[in-house]
């Protein structure tokens, strides 16, 4: 992996291709690679793929757990700047996709579209009353937990039972590899509400969303889908949280579509 410094961050990633620029974001467990690596190699043929990882994970450093959606935000932009990357499309996945939302709310002229998978508007502003902060509650509990422990309290919820075993292990031993403070500074950020952004968003946004996800439920991808004005809206079927693994050439391919429609 390549790494950049960002405000005092050292932010690693990776890139791969030729062409438009695409940054994805990962959720808050995980890395980059772990996520992403399939649309990684995927789409690189016809775009500049950028998989970060974000500050907090991976081989990043950790940022303040005060940081907040406001920093992470700002990291990103600074980040993309640092890059040279030109009004990029920019997607998500889950924790990802609502630092997507924070980052169209703090800089809207960097982002050319938006990709929001398995998204939330903040647990506070797309989960019911009183479940964004019991999620809160139990991350910084999982936090203390040992890398096992932890994998065996949040991996059986990020897939759905049909999901390769193999596809599982292999980012459970990912997420081994969590910073405990990082990891309550996504969550920390994660538990924010964003849904004032929701109607303020005015570029291209692709939503896509598991059928069978636990974390991010239909219910989520709807409220999203109604409040972002011109919005597409695509269900994987028989699909969990990390639709980028466990469907990775549907979500693929609906990315890929979705861009060149964008591009026309």
């Amino acid at each position: 992996m390549e790494s950049i410094e960002v405000d005092g961050l050292r932010i690693a990633y990776e890139r791969a291709g030729d062409g438009p620029p695409l940054v994805l974001l990962h959720g808050y467990v995980g890395d980059g690679p772990s996520t992403w690596q399939r649309q990684l190699d995927a789409l690189s043929d016809d775009f500049t793929v950028v998989v970060w990882d974000a500050p907090g994970a991976g081989r990043s450093s950790d940022p303040p757990e005060s940081f907040g959606m406001t920093g992470y935000a700002d990291a990103l932009a600074g980040f993309i700047g640092g890059l040279g990357l030109d009004r990029p499309h920019v997607g998500g996945l889950s924790f990802g996709g609502a630092l997507a939302l924070a980052l169209y709310r703090r800089h809207p002229a960097v982002p050319a579209t938006l990709i929001l998978a398995s998204a939330y508007a903040g647990w506070a502003g797309s989960l019911p009353a009183g479940v964004g902060s019991q999620r809160l509650r139990q991350a910084l509990v999982l936090s203390e937990l040992s890398p096992d422990d932890f994998v065996a309290a949040l991996l059986p919820t990020m897939f759905s039972a049909g999901t390769a075993p193999e596809s599982v292990a292999a980012f459970g031993t990912a997420m081994r590899a969590f910073h405990p403070a990082g990891f309550r500074a996504m969550a920390r950020a994660a538990a924010e509400d964003l849904r004032d952004v929701l109607p303020l968003v005015d570029v291209p946004t692709l939503l896509v969303y598991g059928d069978r996800d636990v974390r991010a439920p239909l219910t989520v991808a709807e409220h999203l889908h109604s409040a972002i004005a011109g919005s597409t809206l695509v269900v994987l079927p028989d699909t969990g949280h990390v639709g980028s693994i466990e469907a990775p050439e549907a979500l693929t391919t609906a990315v890929r579509s979705f861009l060149r429609m964008s591009a026309n």
